[in-house]
């Protein structure tokens, strides 16, 4: 009997959702939009229709699969109550409770969690990617906003309420940048792939610098992989805005770092793509920002989790760490 497991990544616009095994290899996937109307109980249709037609996909390419259960990355998502709660980015308002609806559709399942998507990359990383040989590390992800997993002794923390780890809200520049979330000065506010976007515009009006590449595109058009782009090509906007963007970053590893005292920090997402341009000035900005005791003996790391598939198998790991706990 081979076992596998769904992942679900529940995504401002689209959910993704796969069958994984145990090496972490998606058999088979599928794409449905999420709902802007709000109505949770269409969307859990939509999920379970999905679900029951990848589950009979693999039992058509190996009858002797075995879906051992569902793992679920969302916003907002409390692995301790198993609902959504209040995520701004989602249409479904409130306090929406995701497993409970799930394990009405799959009483089959043998196990069915959810955990917030930062924290299903950390899981991700622990089981399948970079960190198996780990047990204190820290995932970072860059992309809309930020957000970090955190795992100390083996195990993801959640907190007293299950919200722990927030690491990009930490304030990096008191009454600075104005955040999603509300707040200023926040590290996502800089470091994410919107922060990198401000920070080239900030930068393209500080210097009056019309014949930037960046210059020509529109805010909304530009992201970060114009921004590397331009780097490729020498633009200096573009290459001060990597190296601003690190020194902020370093920033918020060395106080992750003071913190917990991690063996490593993967950095996850669309930014990680560009490679040296980011990756040298963090580390060089952390190491600079950390206590003597501390300096080099935390690596920084891409994640070893394929990008495509991440988000699922990351939300796929939290089945198989759930029966471990089950079996332990």
């Amino acid at each position: 009997m081979k076992n596998v497991s769904i992942g679900i990544d529940v995504g401002g616009t689209n959910t993704a959702i796969g069958v994984v095994d145990r090496e972490g290899k998606v058999l088979v996937k599928d794409s449905i939009k999420t709902p802007t109307h709000g109505n949770i109980g269409l969307f859990i249709d939509e999920i379970t229709k999905s679900v029951r037609e990848l589950a009979n996909s693999v039992a058509t390419l190996n009858p002797k699969i075995e879906i051992l259960g569902l793992g679920i990355g969302a916003p907002n998502a409390n692995y301790y109550t198993g609902n959504i709660e209040f995520a701004p980015n989602l249409s479904f308002k409130g306090v929406v409770p995701m497993v409970q609806l799930l394990e009405k559709n799959f009483p089959e399942m043998k196990a069915i969690a959810i955990t917030n998507d930062a924290n299903a990359a950390a899981i991700g990383e622990m089981v399948f990617g970079g960190a198996q040989s780990m047990k204190n590390f820290v995932v970072y992800t860059l992309g809309t906003g930020v957000g970090s997993g955190i795992v100390v002794n083996g195990d993801i923390v959640y907190g007293h309420d299950g919200f722990a780890g927030e690491c990009g809200h930490t304030v990096l520049i008191p009454d600075g940048r104005h955040c999603g979330c509300g707040g200023t000065g926040h590290l996502e506010a800089y470091c994410s792939a919107s922060g990198m976007k401000r920070t080239a515009f900030e930068l393209l009006a500080k210097y009056n610098a019309r014949n930037s590449l960046l210059a020509q595109a529109s805010f909304n058009e530009v992201n970060s992989k114009m921004i590397f782009e331009a780097a490729e090509k020498g633009d200096k906007v573009a290459l001060e805005v990597f190296e601003l963007t690190g020194k902020w970053l370093g920033i918020g590893l060395a106080n992750t770092v003071h913190h917990l005292s991690p063996e490593a920090i993967f950095l996850f997402g669309g930014p990680t793509a560009a490679g040296s341009y980011l990756f040298s000035p963090a580390i060089e900005s952390m190491e600079h920002n950390l206590l003597p005791i501390f300096k080099n003996r935390v690596k920084v790391l891409p994640s070893q989790l394929k990008m495509g598939d991440a988000a699922i198998v990351g939300a796929s790991a939290l089945v198989y760490k759930e029966l471990d706990k089950i079996l332990a």
